[in-house]
């Protein structure tokens, strides 16, 4: 797991926002074609498939390379539909997460313990 200080949880924000976007817009279109998708998939038996299949295919491929993109930076992608990321910090001697989504602004100002989530942010 890799620990961030606020400074850099910070210097990635600029990075991060846009993919943060991306997911949003993305799983909107995924949104919009799940009623076909759950159709074509209780008519796979019978041959199924769906106008757009292969585009909601790689729509969720897209979500999930950005993801895992994500992941790899060591951010965890809480919500995508508000873009709420934590990265993993250390304060004192135990982790918490630097708690940030789209609309807080440019910089990181909340923080929770592990346990609490969103619900138990608190200012840094």
């Amino acid at each position: 797991m890799r620990l961030f200080t606020v400074d850099e949880a910070n210097a990635l924000l600029p990075t991060v926002i846009p993919t943060l976007e991306k997911i949003q817009r993305l799983y909107a279109t995924v949104d919009a074609l799940r009623d076909d998708a759950r159709a074509a998939a209780g008519a796979s038996d019978f041959g199924g498939g769906m106008a757009g299949g292969t585009a909601y295919v790689n729509t969720l491929y897209k979500i999930g390379k950005l993801t895992t993109d994500l992941h790899e930076l060591g951010i965890e992608l809480k919500d995508y539909t508000r873009g709420l990321i934590d990265f993993p910090s250390l304060r004192g001697e135990r982790v918490i997460y630097l708690c940030w989504q789209i609309g807080d602004g440019d910089e990181i100002g909340w923080w929770h313990e592990t346990d609490a989530g969103f619900a138990g942010r608190q200012p840094l």
